[in-house]
């Protein structure tokens, strides 16, 4: 079964280079060999159930080291939503 995990971490930066926790947690992602798609409001991360649910503690991790103040995520399969 396929995942997909959107992560977003806080404080939102409105211009700019995106700031240091949401390049470090995509950074995790990709580390994971997850496929991701990073956005302005967040990142997709995607691949099997099992990889991206293991990955998960690191990408927060990634995340909340590198100054996030929040780190919050949906997980869903693909195509329902």
């Amino acid at each position: 079964m396929e995942l997909e995990a959107e992560f977003t971490s806080e404080p939102f930066r409105g211009e700019g280079e995106p700031p240091a926790h949401a390049i470090r947690a995509r950074e995790a992602a990709d580390g994971a060999g997850l496929g991701t798609d990073f956005g302005p409001l967040g990142t997709t991360a995607h691949g099997d159930a099992d990889a991206v649910l293991a990955a998960l503690p690191a990408i927060a991790r990634a995340a909340m080291d590198a100054g996030a103040t929040r780190f919050t995520v949906q997980i869903r399969r693909p195509g329902e939503g």
